[in-house]
């Protein structure tokens, strides 16, 4: 983590309302995006935004407004300039070329940076190292050589392995395809790991970063998960059995926190911790209550559990911190919005009860225990039943075995139509 001697870099905040994104909206993100350059360890001096019928090539903004924006940068002795747009590599060489002082980097760069520095297991640092260059590379393709003068601070740290920005193009791309397979060796460890957990009922938590999902984790499961009120505080996935009740059992999985305009590379890069996401029977879509965006946080975690393909799977809404919500009027507008939604706060382990329930219903409604007799013949599907399902009874005859199985219907569907 940040050294608490090392002396904030001051940044300006840059929106463009442009297209069907309107002024309130352009405010909305540059909130957040406060928020990102915060975590990531800037003090945030102030914000300009400009009304754009048409994008610049050249600034993104107009040429006066870039003036305009470098000064005021300047005058408030800021050393960064964070975009909360994309900015093709022309057009943030444009900007630095303004002012020889001055860092110029957007949205994507922000959160690659918060990442770095908040990646831990050799996962996540794989992963995010991939991202980050794969973001650098076009850079370095158009002889981005004004970079050197980024070296150090928000945007540009050196990263873990070979990612100074004199490296060579070639030896990136050598380094982007060693992270590649390496990231398929984690997944293929992955894959072993995971085969033990088929016949437990698989929950995972999704939610848009800092709603809470890691102080959920800790309260059902008493893992001792890191929680820090920033975003991205944590990037590791972390997977605990949960004991509801005698007869059920769950897995519970946290993982990465999703964000407004997550980078594709980052998304692609954490496919495999995702895959955690992908593999569950059942979603909770932990959002905060008390957020003024929580309709577009969930918009947000939908357009990225699309991008996963797990766009269809089994999910249950639950609004967390409702003990932040002391507007009553707030709390009913919840209520109307979010019909199905369970309504706790994980913090002061408030209506826990509830939401165990629900899952415990919906769990009930997609396990089923059947009793299949399987000649020894078919050793193949006996090897499925054990690895897939829970055994709860085995009767033994001379041609085979009687078993008593319960599992996910999914599974049990599966099984039953290799007897027929």
């Amino acid at each position: 983590m940040r050294d608490i001697d090392i002396k904030k870099e001051k940044a300006l905040m840059v929106g463009v309302i442009h297209g069907n994104v309107d002024e309130a909206t352009t405010y909305e993100h540059l909130e957040e995006l406060e928020l990102l350059a915060d975590t990531a360890g800037a003090e945030v001096v102030g914000q300009v935004t400009q009304r754009l019928n048409k994008l610049n090539p050249q600034f993104l903004v107009g040429k006066g407004k870039a003036d305009e924006i470098v000064g005021q940068a300047e005058a408030l002795g800021a050393q960064l300039i964070i975009f909360d747009n994309d900015l093709t590599p022309a057009q943030a060489k444009n900007f630095m070329n303004l002012a020889d002082n001055l860092k110029v980097i957007d949205r994507r760069a922000l959160i690659l940076d918060i990442f770095r520095q908040h990646a831990r297991s050799r996962e996540a640092k794989t992963q995010v190292e991939l991202a980050h260059l794969e973001y650098l590379l076009p850079r370095l393709t158009r002889q981005w050589t004004h970079l050197e003068r980024q070296m150090g601070g928000i945007g540009a740290r050196a990263g873990m392995g070979e990612t100074q920005i004199e490296v060579d193009r070639r030896l990136i791309r050598t380094r982007i395809s060693k992270l590649k397979k390496e990231l398929e060796k984690i997944d293929q460890e992955r894959i072993v790991q995971s085969r033990g957990r088929k016949k437990f009922f698989r929950v995972a938590l999704v939610g848009y970063t800092n709603a809470g999902k890691s102080t959920l984790m800790n309260v059902l499961s008493a893992a001792d998960v890191y929680v820090q009120d920033q975003l991205f505080a944590t990037l590791d996935t972390t997977i605990r059995q949960v004991d509801i009740n005698d007869t059920h059992q769950i897995l519970l999985s946290d993982t990465v926190g999703f964000v407004r305009k997550l980078p594709h590379g980052l998304v692609a890069s954490f496919r495999s911790t995702l895959k955690e996401v992908i593999d569950a029977d059942l979603l909770l879509l932990v959002l905060d209550a008390s957020s003024p965006h929580v309709i577009d946080h969930l918009k947000t975690i939908n357009n990225v559990l699309e991008e996963i393909t797990a766009g269809d799977k089994r999910s249950l809404i639950v609004l967390n911190k409702i003990d932040l919500v002391e507007d009553i009027n707030a709390l009913n507008q919840l209520k109307q919005s979010f019909t199905e939604a369970v309504m706790i706060s994980a913090l002061d382990q408030l209506r826990m009860d509830d939401l165990l329930n629900s899952i415990q219903s919906i769990m009930d409604e997609n396990f089923q225990t059947i009793e299949v007799d399987i000649p020894f013949s078919n050793g193949k599907i006996i090897s499925e039943i054990q690895a897939d399902t829970e055994v709860l009874d085995r009767e033994y005859y001379d041609e085979g075995v009687r078993m008593t199985i319960k599992g996910p219907s999914s599974k049990i569907q599966k099984i039953l139509s290799q007897l027929v």
